[in-house]
């Protein structure tokens, strides 16, 4: 090989060297780096999703319960579903802090059609994990009919820190009474009725606050403060 050929295939040697270590380190610390960048974007990504999913499912629990309850509570009657046993006096609706009872018409889909009481109530009693349940039972001549299977009561929301039932109606001078945790006058309904809602692990939910027929909601003066 002459001196020409020599100096002709020393460039191309040289050009086929290896990568030196700190080439592959570097090159590792910026594959590295971009990985790292890359999987903390996904998680963040992801982490939007699944508090987006969960911020979706508590807004459709929200919505459905308090549509359920103005509904049901909307639709009460005057009817009677029980007497009381020491004056006789017919009970329409039964309002306590954690429990209200009264009679409306149960939808066909719901049940067999016709006046059911509605026992709505807050089960538990470890703050959050309470739950907010609903009972049928049909009533006929002031009376529970006992069913062959009677119905276990159905769960509308769980996980709750409170629950709260309030009422209020017309007092003795016409105008518009206070809220009363426990609603008396057993004989009639009130004129509204007040839920909230606090979930254990959540905001508050808006205040709950349903219209009852007014035929029945006055005279509410002499309830228990």
């Amino acid at each position: 090989m002459t001196a020409s050929d020599r100096a002709s295939v020393s460039p191309g040697r040289a050009t086929m060297r290896g990568f030196t270590l700190i080439e592959v380190l570097l090159a590792t610390s910026l594959l590295a780096a971009a990985l790292a960048l890359g999987f903390a974007v996904l998680s963040a990504a992801t982490a939007t999703v699944n508090r987006g999913e969960v911020l979706s499912q508590r807004n459709t629990l929200m919505r459905a319960v308090s549509g359920f309850l103005r509904t049901r509570i909307g639709s009460a009657r005057a009817i009677a579903f029980a007497l009381d046993p020491q004056g006789g006096t017919p009970i329409l609706f039964v309002g306590e802090r954690g429990r209200m009872r009264f009679v409306a018409d149960l939808p066909d889909y719901l049940g067999r059609g016709g006046p059911y009481l509605h026992d709505i109530s807050v089960s538990g009693d470890t703050p959050g994990q309470l739950g907010l349940t609903v009972a049928f039972s049909q009533v006929q001549n002031s009376t529970q009919i006992a069913e062959d299977a009677p119905r276990k009561p159905e769960p509308l929301a769980g996980k709750l820190k409170d629950v709260q039932f309030r009422y209020r109606a017309i007092d003795a001078t016409g105008a518009l009474g206070g809220w009363q945790e426990q609603w008396t006058q057993v004989d009639r309904l009130p004129l509204q009725v007040s839920i909230r809602v606090t979930p254990a692990d959540g905001p508050a939910w808006p205040e709950i606050i349903i219209a009852l027929p007014v035929a029945s909601g006055a005279g509410g003066g002499e309830q228990a403060q």
